[in-house]
């Protein structure tokens, strides 16, 4: 009986926890293209993991960002691993230049890759996110294993320096003990 009580106690704490905890960190990353810098030494260095790393540097030269090609909708993804209830998503913005290039980026969420996972319910639009700058996007509860940041229609590179999301374990998914 006493370990019974441990176990569920354990369950309900871990489960308490989880919307306080950045999903993401534990989720894998990809991305369309990642851009190599061909005119300097720096090489391929904006991997999709490095806006999961917990780093929220905003110099793309300390390694801590991502960043795609110049191209058609280019898009990030992090998949979770499994599917949560995802409440909100903040991203942090590189803070060395190009603020502009974020603008009308598309926050999704949900469990389909179709079209990479680029064609899952839509969070929220970035309309606008200073250099370095940090923003918070409310998601009010949408369930999803991947979430998206994509350039939709727009010929451009994207790039982030970290991307946090927060949410809660579905009812009746609990973790193994």
């Amino acid at each position: 009986m006493k370990l019974l009580l441990l176990a569920v106690l354990v369950w309900t704490a871990s489960d308490e926890a989880s919307a306080d905890k950045n999903l993401a960190l534990q989720g894998r990353a990809t991305m369309s293209s990642i851009f190599k810098d061909t005119e300097s030494h720096w090489g391929y260095l904006g991997m999709a993991i490095n806006a999961i790393d917990g780093n929220p540097d905003t110099d793309y030269y300390h390694g801590s960002c991502f960043h795609t090609h110049t191209e058609l909708s280019p898009w990030w993804r992090v998949d979770l691993l499994r599917s949560y209830r995802i409440s909100r998503i903040t991203i942090t913005n590189r803070g060395d230049c190009c603020r502009s290039r974020i603008n009308g980026a598309e926050i999704l969420v949900g469990d389909s890759l179709t079209n990479n996972g680029n064609n899952n319910p839509r969070c929220a639009v970035v309309t606008s996110l200073p250099d370095g700058g940090t923003q918070t996007y409310y998601c009010r509860n949408m369930v999803g294993r991947y979430v998206n940041i994509v350039l939709t229609g727009k010929t451009e590179c994207l790039h982030l320096c970290e991307v946090q999301v927060f949410g809660e374990n579905l009812p009746n998914e609990h973790p193994c003990f």
